[in-house]
């Protein structure tokens, strides 16, 4: 049975569309498909509830059956009563709270919390490279992970513990009309006092525990921010520096959380007062119900359990609702971080799959990144299948920003780019990144085996293409002699967060194995060999000769001697194509091509125009 009822919620079904931006209308979106499941967990909920109040009638009937009877024989006249409290003490109410426990935390506990953070995270995948570059890994991460636990805690609690007591009260609020009416006056009162409590504290709390949520958020961003770049934080001794500012984060958290603790100590000390309210005063009027013989001693008992079970209840509430609406501003933190729509887009009706192979053109192309000062203007390149065009320029020319668009990392404000004589933007972003290999001057690892970072290109590819790729890339050698702190070595050996425990040289060979294990028709370089050492190098230009052939290449240099056999040299001023050519016809000219090679050449590697190269 246990298996069962977990298994009635698909926690990795897709959600429909992109998720709305209005809390209950996402968590419509976060939970659909498993609408059923909750329903049920709040059916036994409710049962369970209406269970409590049938031990409480329970209680009554046996003292006023005790009464009417008095003193004598036990079994004839109470025998009704003894089977019927064994039946539904150890038998039907042990089931009841057992099914309760289960569906609560078989059923919704391990499964809504991955299906919501799956959702998100599928729907965060989608943002732009500017997303992503405008906050924290860490925060966004944080974010995520805090909105589909914030609310499946809704979700549980709601089925612990608030339908529950929806039962219990709407139970209770029978018993005590069937009672005498006027009892109903109480619960009245004390309804109107709970509601303006409620009323006034939990706007309050909600925008505190945003407040505390964000702060969280900030001190994960910022010990994140300095972890990850432990390493430049030790070479420029500022460790200091960077434990101050966690402090500041922390402080700022610290002080959220007082305000936010404060106002909640002072909720839940009315919640007790309230609470005591309703059986103190229920049990009076039932007293003097039986003085005036309108009520019977069994009456009183009852009544005495349900209102006591209340009050616990109400305190227990009391903490349900500050938890919950705890939750609801930390999913409005997160919803506003993590929900805005896709910056790119597929188009509707996109192709998944690319046709042709590799011929490139950008036609009249305009970028901006969204402000004034453009990146690319009236750019246009056409580069041919199979031909190796090298972008040289000066920082900021628009190299990077060139081959970004190729990628779609961003979109183009203006003009458009072709590839195989179709806009890029008429196939899925997935289909066209399956077109192209990259190589970029800065190459990350996963905290993944070499094995898997390389299999990264081709997930489909087996053990000996692994190697094979390794090997054209000269990183089989160093990848044999690798071993991790849990003893695994060679291709099995971790790498690390951001392959850390590699040199930047071997980093980039094993991104270059990854690209030539991808084997796309177009391969863009951004200065692939500019972490190796002068003879690791030379292997390297001489595997990307062979690797190059038959592909449409794009090489961002910043070393020109490594680019000085393509068959194109296309030179970038701000933004726009000044020169291009092959590397003699450049250096015939006596333009800047020239110029930059001169430099370099002549030694003055330090010098501005050196440099001019470099983006």
């Amino acid at each position: 049975m246990m298996r069962r009822l977990h298994s009635l919620i698909d926690p990795f079904a897709p959600a429909d569309g992109p998720p709305p931006r209005e809390i209950w209308a996402f968590s419509r979106w976060a939970l659909k498909g498993a609408e059923v499941p909750i329903a049920l967990a709040f059916g036994i909920a409710f049962i369970t509830g209406i269970a409590e109040l049938a031990a409480a009638r329970f209680t009554g009937w046996v003292i006023d059956s005790a009464a009417a009877q008095g003193p004598g024989a036990f079994w004839g006249p109470f025998w009704h009563i003894i089977v019927v409290g064994l039946g539904f003490f150890l038998v039907i109410r042990p089931l009841i709270f057992v099914f309760d426990a289960a569906v609560s935390s078989v059923m919704l506990g391990p499964n809504l919390f991955p299906m919501v953070l799956a959702r998100l995270n599928r729907h965060t995948l989608g943002h732009s490279m500017r997303y992503f570059e405008n906050d924290f890994a860490g925060r966004i991460s944080q974010k995520a992970v805090q909105t589909a636990r914030a609310l499946n805690d809704i979700l549980v609690e709601m089925s612990d513990a608030g339908i529950y007591a929806l039962a219990m009260f709407a139970g209770a609020f029978v018993l005590m009309a069937g009672i005498d009416a006027r009892l109903l006056l109480i619960f009245a009162v004390w309804g109107v006092l709970y509601y303006v409590v409620l009323r006034w504290f939990i706007p309050r709390i909600q925008v505190r525990s945003a407040d505390r949520a964000g702060a969280r958020t900030q001190v994960t961003g910022q010990i994140v921010d300095t972890l990850s770049n432990i390493a430049t934080v030790k070479l420029f001794a500022q460790d200091h520096e960077e434990d101050k500012a966690t402090l500041q984060t922390l402080d700022t958290y610290r002080e959220a959380s007082f305000t936010f603790g404060a106002l909640t100590a002072i909720f839940r000390m009315v919640l007790m007062t309230l609470g005591g309210f309703l059986p103190v005063v229920a049990i009076l009027a039932t007293l003097y119900l039986w003085t005036a013989g309108q009520a019977s001693a069994g009456d009183i008992a009852m009544i005495a359990m349900i209102t006591t079970r209340l009050s616990m209840l109400t305190n227990r509430l009391g903490r349900l609702a500050l938890s919950i609406f705890t939750n609801i501003g930390e999913m409005v933190d997160g919803i506003e971080s993590l929900t805005p729509d896709h910056e790119i887009a597929d188009r509707p009706g996109a192709l998944q799959e690319a046709k042709g192979r590799g011929a490139i053109r950008y036609e009249n192309v305009g970028f901006a990144y969204g402000g004034t000062k453009s990146a690319l203007r009236n750019f246009d390149l056409e580069i041919a299948e199979g031909e190796k065009v090298a972008l040289v320029g000066a920082s900021g020319a628009g190299k990077s920003t060139a081959v970004s668009l190729l990628l779609r990392l961003y979109d183009v404000e203006q003009g458009r780019i072709l590839l195989a004589g179709q806009d890029i933007r008429d196939v899925t972003q997935l289909a066209l990144r399956r077109q192209i290999a990259v190589v970029r001057q800065e190459t990350s690892m996963f905290n993944r085996s070499a094995m898997e970072n390389i299999r990264y290109g081709r997930p489909e590819a087996t053990d000996e293409e692994v190697f094979e790729a390794a090997r054209r890339a000269s990183a089989h050698d160093f990848i044999l002699g690798l071993r991790d702190h849990k003893g695994r070595s060679g291709y099995d050996a971790r790498l690390g967060e951001r392959g850390v425990k590699l040199s930047g040289g071997q980093r980039q060979r094993i991104a270059l194995a990854r690209a030539i294990l991808k084997d796309a028709p177009v391969l863009v370089l951004d200065e692939a060999t500019s972490a190796l050492d002068s003879e690791v190098e030379a292997e390297i230009q001489a595997a990307l000769h062979d690797i190059m052939q038959g592909k449409t290449v794009v090489a961002i240099a910043h070393r020109l001697s490594t680019i000085a056999q393509m068959d194109r040299i296309v030179v970038l001023d701000h933004g726009q194509i000044v020169e291009q050519g092959t590397h003699d016809d450049l250096l015939a000219r006596n333009g800047l091509y020239a110029r930059y090679w001169d430099r370099q050449s002549g030694g003055f590697l330090g010098s501005e125009d050196a440099t001019e190269a470099a983006e």
